[in-house]
């Protein structure tokens, strides 16, 4: 297993190396943007899909809503710019909520984000699979493997190390980036000079009129471009330092590439008339009416099936740092706080990674099915987040802090906004679970935290030093057989012969194997005592535990009970032993006035 886990994992890195695993603005673009560059690939679709119902009516609102999205996203970014000067260490929703809203809107952010990194990565690696699949649909069949397949590889390039995750997502993400924006220029440059790219698609009649409804279903439909654009907020420490500025500086320019590239293909996508399908999306549609059957055609569609499948990036870089925040407040188990051996957050990684799986088999590996879940949390967290911030300056008299009030609370009004309408307009096609999800979500971290506040008050309370009572140790024993041996020796080492007993309990009615294992007890260890317990219903642990309270009624203060465990040779091989060692330690260990200790005996093969 170890030679398994240095082959898949790499080189552990030391402590001290973790400044050295930060990222550059270059690296984090790929490590930290995935998510929200992902989005161009199907945001103006989902605006698409609505307003075609409304026939040409409808369409004449696509631009209009695509430049909302875009001005949102402004918004947003400049609001968010301002949480990273102001908490550089991370958190981003969680963080600002529960420091100026109060812990209780602090956990609502939290439970929201963490359900939206969760849908991340299942939207992205679907949406990636559903593009590879258009390319060859022999794989359909496959199709729910091969996300569970992408998914374990996206945990295992992140298990290996921020570096290295960053390092490894650096050139998919600029190829999509450099070859969509030469496409957009080629077909702009073709409007341009008086020869546009062939107009694809006649506009199907319309199924239902034009109405407030459908064009807010539009726009909370390609607000789902704005999903991972948080990241970066809550992953401020993993950026080189100067932390805050680089980070930043590098959601500005993530900010800046989306719009551009958002724009660009909601504006192109409606000048050729481009209709999504399940088997091409508007970007593929563009490059067909523009470049058709040329290499930037196709390195346009494999980049775009790589960055949506690669997307899922994201969640795997926030979802473990959040986690991480929020067990050093003990709000989330403090396992989630520690670092493997690459300084990764591997349980944070391995849970959402698994948690994925789960929810792409539930939902059958399909996008749209899943599309619904998508987006309502993320703008909880940006409304919760921006009014945070609103109460941060008016406690925090910075320079120019009514300019940076004025900005955040136009953020939290208009995120909050938002968050109703895409809350609203999905609600019945899958958002209630997210929203009910929320608040259970939330009342399970306050729960966590009340245990870990209870358990620290009783662990503080070092009662006084008082002599130790009479010890008893027990040897419970199948027979006498080198690991038998093994504990034995070690329970002598601890205590007297006459203060242990070795507890052999009969579960059978041969009497002739008892007297044999008393005969081969008394020459091999005559001055330890042999308790043979007949069991006449055949249970083991039941006659220990009654022999244990016997010892406490006869003055014994401890009892030591002492387990011979046999460890076999190869991993595989552990379901082969130990199950009665194993059943003994989950009974006895909340035993009052019990110790439970194994004594390891290695088998060679």
């Amino acid at each position: 297993m170890r030679a398994l886990g240095r082959a898949l994992l790499g080189r552990p890195l030391p402590t001290s190396a973790q400044q050295h695993e930060r990222l550059t603005k270059t690296a984090a673009i790929g490590a930290f943007g995935l998510d929200a560059l992902s989005s161009v690939a199907y945001g103006p679709d989902e605006i698409l899909y609505v307003l075609l119902l409304a026939g040409a009516a409808g369409l004449a609102f696509d631009l209009p809503i695509a430049m909302a999205i875009a001005l949102l996203l402004a918004v947003v970014v400049i609001s968010y710019r301002q949480t990273i000067h102001a908490y550089p260490n991370g958190g981003g929703s969680f963080t600002v909520a529960s420091r100026n809203l109060g812990r209780t809107a602090g956990l609502v952010a939290a439970g929201a984000l963490m359900l939206d990194y969760l849908t991340t990565v299942a939207v992205s690696v679907t949406a990636g699979v559903a593009a590879v699949v258009a390319f060859a649909p022999a794989l359909n069949t496959y199709r729910v493997v091969i996300d569970v397949v992408a998914i374990v590889a996206l945990m295992v390039i992140n298990l290996r190390g921020v570096r290295e995750a960053g390092a490894a997502f650096i050139l998919p993400t600029y190829v999509f980036v450099i070859s969509l924006a030469a496409l957009l220029i080629v077909a702009g440059f073709r409007i341009a000079t008086g020869n546009p790219p062939q107009h694809l698609h006649t506009v199907p009649s319309a199924t239902e009129g034009v109405s407030l409804f459908l064009i807010l279903r539009a726009f909370a439909g390609g607000c789902t471009a704005m999903t991972g654009v948080e990241a970066i907020a809550n992953g401020v420490p993993a950026f080189d330092p100067p932390e805050s500025r680089n980070a930043a500086r590098t959601l500005t320019i993530l900010a800046c590439l989306l719009g551009a590239l958002f724009l660009g293909v909601a504006l192109l996508g409606r000048s050729i008339g481009a209709i999504p399908t399940d088997q091409a999306n508007v970007i593929a549609q563009i490059g067909e009416a523009t470049a058709p059957n040329s290499p930037l055609f196709y390195i346009v569609q494999i980049s775009s099936a790589a960055i949506l499948l690669l997307a899922a990036n994201t969640s795997f870089n926030g979802f473990p740092r959040l986690a991480a925040v929020m067990s050093h407040d003990d709000y989330f188990p403090h396992q989630f706080s520690h670092r493997g051996l690459k300084l990764a957050y591997s349980n944070g990684i391995i849970v959402i990674g698994a948690l994925a799986i789960a929810l792409v088999i539930v939902f059958g590996g399909v996008t749209h099915a899943l599309i619904p879940l998508y987006a309502v949390g993320v703008f909880i967290c940006f409304t919760l987040s921006q009014a945070g911030m609103v109460i941060h300056w008016l406690h925090n008299h910075e320079r120019r802090w009514h300019v940076k009030l004025a900005i955040n609370a136009v953020g939290a009004v208009t995120t909050g906004a938002v968050a109703l309408i895409v809350a609203s307009t999905k609600f019945l096609e899958g958002a209630w679970i997210v929203l009910v999800l929320i608040p259970v979500l939330a009342l399970g971290f306050w729960a966590i935290h009340r245990h870990y506040r209870e358990a620290r008050t009783e662990l503080a309370a070092v009662p006084k030093r008082h002599a130790v009572g009479k010890q008893r140790v027990i040897v419970p024993i199948s027979d006498l057989n080198a690991a038998t041996a093994a504990a034995v020796e070690y329970a002598l080492s601890i205590t007297t012969a006459n203060r242990i007993t070795a507890v052999h309990v009969r579960v059978d009615a041969d009497e002739e194997r008892d007297s044999t294992l008393a005969e081969r007890w008394r020459h091999w260890a005559p001055s330890v005592e042999l308790r043979v317990i007949r069991s006449p219903y055949r249970e083991l642990i039941s006659p220990v535990i009654d022999f244990i309270e016997a010892c406490h009624r006869e003055g014994d203060h401890t009892v030591t009970v002492v387990l011979p465990e046999v460890l076999p040779h190869s991993w595989y091989q552990s379901i082969l032993h130990n199950q009665s060692e194993l059943a003994f330690k989950l009974a006895l260990l909340r035993q009052p006035g019990v110790v439970v200790t194994s004594v390891p005996f290695l088998l060679r093969e």
